[in-house]
């Protein structure tokens, strides 16, 4: 099975290293020094890892045959491609392939069906479900232990307990810095004073 590994971003300096976003949880692994990746666009690979090195927080990497900043700059928004054995799973008992998230069946506590996780978007700060619902519309859940609260693959399915309004709009809790009364003017309260 192959997974999207990293995506490659701007060049970095003039010896062909580029940046990298890493979209797994175990780069030292994935791309370490001699592992070969496919690609997409696939006409661009397969690319050799050669060097990795951890610059300001960002992982940049030097790929075999690629010596100078244009041919980096020419690799820009390509995509690293990892083959996995599908039956693998991470070490860490709390972390999960997205090949092995894709397709549960995301319920409530009660069982109260929510819908299918159809995609799983990464962010910086946290990834997320997009779940399909039974009636063709799409709903976004963080995948934060606060909500999604347990993620069986042997029943298929990810059980989440969501704050008020993040299914259901009409649940929504508006919150407000103000009181009931602390929004009048200056004029309402001298008149309220009698000035």
């Amino acid at each position: 099975m192959q997974l999207v590994v990293a995506r490659i971003g701007r060049a970095h300096g003039i010896k062909g290293e580029v940046t990298v976003e890493v979209r797994t949880d175990e780069p030292e692994l994935r791309l370490g020094p001699g592992a070969v990746l496919a690609t997409d666009p696939a006409s661009v690979g397969p690319l050799t890892v050669e060097t990795g090195r951890v610059h300001s927080g960002k992982l940049l990497l030097r790929f075999a045959g690629v010596k100078d900043r244009t041919a980096a700059e020419a690799l820009r928004n390509t995509l690293l491609i990892a083959e996995v054995d599908p039956a693998a799973t991470p070490e860490d008992p709390e972390e999960f392939y997205d090949h092995q998230l894709m397709d549960l069946d995301v319920v409530l506590a009660d069982g109260t069906e929510i819908g299918r996780i159809t995609e799983i978007t990464h962010l910086p700060s946290q990834d997320l479900f997009i779940v399909k619902r039974p009636d063709g519309s799409e709903v976004m859940i963080p995948f934060v232990e606060e909500i999604v609260t347990e993620i069986d693959l042997e029943e298929q399915r990810a059980v989440i307990t969501p704050p008020p309004g993040l299914i259901d709009d009409s649940q929504a809790v508006v919150a407000s810095s103000r009181d009931e009364g602390e929004g009048k003017s200056q004029a309402q309260d001298q008149e309220d004073d009698g000035a």
